[in-house]
């Protein structure tokens, strides 16, 4: 286990129940309040099968993401009009109807009271259709996707379009490298960060382990000042974009001399050093535990490193090196325990995040 600065200590991993999938803050279940992203068609075209969409079928879902950019829909937004397209055409500009709908065509399959048949075969035109719809409905953002996509296509079956979702995200996260949208747009006031934290904790979409650092942003988010437990405005940050990634979250360790926990890294560690709070561990993604070398920590990783500041640190180097993971990161890595992922800033400094605002 690392000692100093950018160390941290073991976490217990505990069976944790995960509750609520609504996404208060901005964009809803899966993608979080992501900005929207743009993809590359021709890039599309020439990339490898994406959860066994390829060719032309990628390249629609790309023109279908930029539709939706332009239309002023977050990475949600975007990922619903994908998998819609994908329940109704699997990603097919089709030409034809069938029994219900003889005079559906398109990607989305739309009636011919949508538009002309020039307009619903023209894949852009088509999302266009279907994100002017989109954005009309009530709470589209936190609703199921399904349920969102269904009261744009009054389809038979409102769950038709569930088995869809997980595809979706994976082609649309495929076709952009535009997760550091997921960092665009979060500010900087400490207390606004924790009260839009405490929304998602009490929604249950953030969830911790004992003892319990949750109730750290609870204080912030209050206006509380605690001796030793406060948290550093950067890690509140990078909760936040962690946030913005995925459905649920779970996080394990964040200011250690608030709990009096002294581990392997002991005081010198960024949980504890200068009052605390300058360091965060995650343990979980999706409700899925976290080696800090799956294609979840990957994903953060990715993300942070574009906007952290100079001195930060990520731990589990040598789990992704044991996973045959190379990354590239700005961050200092180093070794730590391969049951979380551990971000810090140095406790030393505050010199600010990269963040476009």
């Amino acid at each position: 286990m690392q000692k100093g600065i950018l160390g941290t200590g073991l976490v217990l991993l505990l069976v944790v129940l995960f509750t609520g999938l609504l996404l208060v803050t901005g964009g809803g279940p899966g993608t979080g309040a992501c900005a929207a992203v743009a993809a590359n068609p021709q890039g599309a075209a020439e990339r490898s099968a994406v959860a066994g969409y390829q060719g032309d079928q990628l390249v629609n879902a790309a023109l279908i993401m930029n539709a939706g950019r332009a239309a002023g829909v977050n990475v949600h937004g975007q990922t619903i009009a994908v998998m819609t397209a994908m329940g109704e055409s699997a990603l097919r500009n089709l030409s034809y109807g069938d029994t219900v709908g003889p005079d559906s065509r398109g990607l989305f399959q739309q009636r011919d009271t949508w538009g002309t048949l020039a307009e619903r075969m023209n894949p852009t035109q088509a999302a266009g259709f279907f994100f002017q719809r989109l954005v009309t409905v009530p709470n589209w953002e936190t609703l199921a996707p399904t349920q969102a996509a269904h009261a744009v296509q009054i389809n038979a079956d409102p769950n038709h379009y569930t088995t869809y979702y997980d595809q979706a995200k994976e082609v649309v996260a495929a076709l952009t490298t535009g997760d550091a949208a997921c960092a665009a747009g979060v500010g900087s006031d400490a207390r606004a960060l924790a009260a839009a934290l405490v929304v998602k904790i009490d929604a249950g979409t953030i969830t911790g382990l004992s003892p319990d650092h949750l109730r750290e942003i609870r204080w912030i988010a209050d206006g509380e000042t605690r001796p030793n437990c406060g948290i550093d405005t950067r890690i509140l940050q990078v909760i936040t974009i962690a946030t913005n990634m995925f459905d649920t979250v779970g996080l394990s360790d964040i200011n250690r001399a608030c709990t009096g926990q002294v581990l392997g890294s002991g005081l010198s560690s960024p949980h504890s050093a200068n009052d605390g709070g300058h360091a965060v561990d995650f343990y979980s993604f999706d409700r899925m535990p976290t080696t800090g070398a799956d294609a979840n920590a990957l994903k953060l990783l990715k993300a942070l490193s574009p906007v952290m500041p100079a001195g930060s640190g990520a731990g589990q180097n040598q789990c992704r090196a044991d996973a045959g993971v190379s990354l590239d990161l700005s961050m200092k890595q180093f070794r730590d325990d391969c049951n979380h992922v551990h971000i810090a800033v140095d406790p030393n400094t505050t010199d600010p995040m990269k963040l476009s605002n």
